[in-house]
């Protein structure tokens, strides 16, 4: 893991909270995000901790560019003590898995950085949902490019997409679909594929700004 925080302190709170957990290697720390960037870059780092509101090169920013690093396949959960779901919301467009408040207890933080490295799934799932569905446009346009995707989307991996959206994880969607875990995890891989989702946030982010599933 790396960390991302402009504080010293926060930074050594988590490393001193993390270090100890059985799986959890902390690789190293970053003041900002350009200094986060370059180090995704040079070394191999399955996740990062990443706050968003920080000088220089906020978390957004450094969120989007780790993201598009080619052949790296690294994993943002934001960390933050804002509660702006507008600024959370846009870290997530811009890539990350998921988000956790930094009040969070301990173990919430250390459940939520195993969820993203598995990636099957998703980070808080109902409070994802809701931020999601208040971020969202309520009536997508017609003309959404998005809208002709989903057509290639075979009736199984639409159903897919449907349980994805619905904050289900693998084993969940295997259960709820009578399927082997495998089988799932090959109509997730489809579906984002198609849909050109990086992961399940992204693609639940997909599926309400289509239309594909709408807001209550």
């Amino acid at each position: 893991m790396l960390l991302v925080d402009d504080d010293r302190l926060v930074r050594s709170g988590l490393r001193v909270l993390l270090d100890g957990e059985p799986g959890l290697t902390v690789a190293g720390e970053a003041g900002d995000g350009g200094e986060a960037v370059e180090r995704c870059a040079a070394a191999g780092i399955d996740v990062v901790l990443m706050d968003v509101r920080m000088a220089g090169m906020d978390g957004i920013e450094a969120t989007r560019r780790i993201t598009a690093l080619p052949g790296v396949s690294t994993r943002v959960l934001v960390v933050t003590t804002f509660t702006d779901e507008e600024y959370v919301f846009d870290a997530l467009t811009a890539g990350a898995s998921g988000f956790v408040p930094k009040s969070a207890e301990p173990a919430q933080l250390v459940h939520a950085i195993r969820v993203v490295a598995a990636g099957d799934a998703l980070v808080l799932p109902a409070d994802t949902r809701r931020l999601v569905e208040r971020s969202v446009p309520r009536r997508p346009r017609h003309s959404d490019p998005r809208r002709k995707i989903l057509d290639r989307l075979t009736p199984r991996e639409a159903e897919v997409l449907r349980l994805i959206a619905g904050g289900l994880s693998n084993g969940e969607i295997a259960t709820e679909l009578y399927v082997g875990a495998e089988t799932v995890k090959s109509h997730v891989g489809n579906v984002f594929a198609k849909i050109g989702a990086r992961d399940r946030t992204q693609a639940v982010i997909f599926a309400y700004e289509s239309g594909f599933v709408r807001a209550p």
